[in-house]
């Protein structure tokens, strides 16, 4: 800019008065950088892994995964057993063999759940240890992170104030410092959260060090958002408590958190269980009625046999910040998404990275006051699913990677093998008919030319059969009702639930339609598979975290070929045979009720007519937290700010302080030149703004130059009240 808009633009609030606003209204403290060494998969030398400092008790974690691995191979063998017995009456065929080795590794995964959960409610009823009590004190300082990407701003920075001010009543605010780290690229939203974030600094006031950082370039997404908090800033932390933008914690699980970390120097990171809230649709009803009741025996199993080498979840856990910095840095995968680039589920991938230096992982799963939402239609999870799937899918590429501890590659394995069930089972359906038919309608060939005296022929011993299905849904469903006994036995959760009646109900009811709902997601998730073995990268758009209903005509859509493939499996399991169909009935029903279903369960008001009713109530709804209360509260005082404050002039010059020193040359995109010619036309602020396209207007936005040309423009209010001629 030449020197008669650089003295403008210092008019508007550029230049020496944004930087004395900054000094006195700063976003970010002073740098403190970490480096964070990309890491290598290929290469690594046992002897740098530190050794642990403190001595960990081991035998209990060994004991369990004795019986949790062990079980579920006892369990696997004999199923295998059995399944060879049904299907061997005869001899077995080659479709056959086939079907049996699809069994074995459906059977397997249900096995591995079943003895995990034993150990999980054994746990629970003899072993768990009481709540940790408010540490009096603690000695190093904690930042509190949450990555935010195109959310609504009055929601997150309502959830943050409210933990704010629960950590200020514990008497330890002044050891942790709060940030939000945008990686947002809708420009209303980014101007909504700047505002927001400006109301929040005004009402803590001295309460706390809140404070914000938009990202120009949201370089691999949220690991990248974290890896760049930590590069800049990292250094003045022992520690960082990573949330989701949905996430909430209670003052008491973060100072324990802390606490804990400070205990225990040879922690890398500690893993909390988030129980799921604020839900309403009956979707987000039943997954939150589920994650309440069987969620603890579950997550308690999987932590007893994990012990210290356990997985992170990328949210709501607190990691030492130097051995983060010094040992997370992810490496991009070589060859091109989906399996390529950068790594999309990176918290699994951290997990192993730090247990491979040496540190701990694990989780506390009694840890009360962990929390999260969860998507509230059967589509909005699915969108979700396909992100997961895909970095799960890509684990195939870290699995064999130099170090990994044994417990780390379970935990890939366990990932990948969630997804993959879902194309296995549908194989084992399709295996199954195609016997069933074959046996029907096809004639034994009784003289081949291995001149064999009688031919081998699909036969079933159909006793059996019913036996093995008996045990496999047993096995299948022990984790739930294992969930609803330990429920049945806690006074409080009892009584939250409705009583011991209505909490069977909904255990029941919450079975069913489980039941109903599985094999649409065993269809999308096999979908969701095959997209990316044929290359397909997915995309990286904001959750749906709000209750509604999506459109009906939506829903019709994503569903109508599930229903035409069950209306197919019915008419041709008729045609076979009516046992078949009958055999298949859950999954038949499923499918052909997928868009009633999908459309139905994501209503706000059969959620609501539900919990009127008394059923799948958790005890957090029936007595909410006050942290969860409070946070509704300032979120409902707060609704999201609309439209820019154009005319706003501190607005601006807390914006134009907040930004990034102008671009540097090779850095001018089409965006940016676009918009700034757009500036040169416009007549006024808003006509400027509404002629920008939103990748303009949040280049624009970005860039101080820009900004200025902006604000040297007159706001139309006042062009049409200058006097004419």
């Amino acid at each position: 800019m030449d020197g008669v808009t650089l003295a403008k633009t210092a008019e508007t609030g550029a230049g020496p008065a944004a930087d004395a606003a900054a000094a006195d209204f700063a976003c970010m403290p002073a740098p403190a950088p970490l480096e964070m060494p990309t890491q290598s998969l290929s290469s690594f030398d046992p002897s740098s892994r530190r050794r642990d400092v403190l001595s960990h008790p081991w035998l209990g974690a060994a004991i369990a995964r004795l019986f949790v691995f062990g079980g579920c191979l006892a369990l696997t063998a004999y199923g295998a057993y059995e399944m060879y017995g049904v299907v061997s009456v005869g001899g077995v065929t080659l479709l056959e063999w086939v079907l049996l080795i699809l069994f074995v590794a459906n059977f397997s995964w249900i096995a591995l759940a079943f003895t995990s959960a034993i150990a999980g409610l054994f746990w629970l009823l003899f072993r768990a240890p009481p709540a940790p009590a408010t540490p009096a004190a603690l000695r190093e300082r904690t930042a509190i992170a949450m990555p935010i990407y195109n959310e609504a701003p009055a929601r997150i920075f309502s959830a943050l104030e409210a933990m704010i001010e629960e950590v200020d009543g514990s008497g330890l605010g002044g050891a942790f410092d709060w940030f939000f780290l945008s990686d947002t690229t809708d420009p209303d939203v980014f101007l909504a959260e700047e505002r927001a974030y400006v109301a929040l600094r005004e009402r803590v006031g001295a309460k706390a060090n809140v404070y914000y950082r938009h990202r120009p370039k949201n370089v691999n997404r949220k690991a990248g958002n974290i890896e760049d908090f930590v590069t800049r800033w990292g250094g003045r932390y022992a520690h960082m408590v990573v949330l989701d933008a949905d996430s909430l914690m209670t003052g008491h699980a973060i100072v324990s958190l802390a606490a804990a970390m400070e205990a225990d120097p040879d922690a890398g990171i500690i893993q909390t269980l988030p129980l799921i809230i604020n839900r309403n649709t009956l979707f987000a009803r039943l997954q939150q009625f589920a994650a309440r009741i069987y969620g603890p025996v579950i997550g308690a199993g999987v932590a007893v046999w994990m012990g210290r080498r356990g997985n992170y979840w990328g949210h709501n856990a607190i990691i030492r910040t130097r051995a983060f910095a010094a040992h997370c840095g992810l490496p991009t995968l070589p060859g091109r998404p989906p399996l390529g680039g950068h790594i999309l589920s990176h918290d699994f991938v951290e997990a192993a990275l730090i247990l491979r230096a040496g540190y701990g992982v694990y989780m506390l799963p009694t840890l009360a006051g962990s929390y999260e939402e969860s998507p509230p239609s059967l589509i909005d999870l699915s969108a979700r699913d396909r992100r997961w799937c895909q970095g799960n899918l890509q684990h195939l590429r870290v699995l064999s990677a130099k170090g990994f501890r044994l417990a780390s590659r379970q935990h890939f394995i366990t990932g990948i093998v969630a997804y993959v069930a879902s194309p296995l089972w549908m194989l084992q359906i399709l295996v199954g008919v195609v016997i069933v038919l074959q046996a029907t309608y096809v004639r034994p060939e009784y003289f081949t030319n291995d001149f064999m005296l009688f031919p081998t022929w699909p036969r079933f011993d159909a006793a059996r059969s019913l036996q093995l299905f008996a045990l496999t849904m047993a096995i299948l469903l022990a984790p739930k009702f294992m969930g609803l006994l330990l429920a049945l036995l806690q006074r409080r959760t009892r009584r939250g639930c409705g009583g011991a009646a209505r909490l069977v109900v909904s255990s029941l009811f919450e079975i069913v339609m489980s039941a109903l709902l599985a094999p649409i997601m065993m269809l999308i998730q096999a979908g969701h598979v095959l997209h990316f073995v044929f290359g397909f990268d997915t995309g990286w758009d904001p959750q749906r975290r709000d209750d509604g209903s999506i459109p009906f005509w939506a829903i019709v859509r994503r569903h109508r070929a599930h229903v035409a493939l069950g209306v197919v499996m019915l008419i041709a399991g008729f045609m076979i045979a009516p046992s078949l169909a009958a055999w298949m009935s859950p999954t038949i029903v499923g499918l052909i009720l997928a868009i009633f279903l999908s459309w139905s369960t994501g209503l706000l008001g059969v959620g609501l007519a539900f919990r009127r009713a008394g059923l799948l109530l958790t005890p957090e709804e029936q007595s909410k937290p006050p942290l969860v209360a409070r946070a509704n509260e300032l979120a409902r005082k707060s609704p999201d700010e609309e439209g820019a404050p154009l005319g706003d002039r501190r607005f601006w010059r807390l914006h134009l302080a907040w930004l990034p020193q102008d671009l540097k040359r090779g850095e001018i995109t089409a965006d940016w030149a676009i918009a700034k010619a757009k500036l040169d036309e416009a007549k006024t602020r808003e006509e400027a703004f509404a002629a920008m396209k939103p990748r303009e207007r949040m280049a624009m936005l970005g860039d101080r130059d820009l900004v200025a040309r902006l604000l040297l423009l007159p706001p139309a209010a006042e062009t049409a009240s200058a006097p004419a001629g």
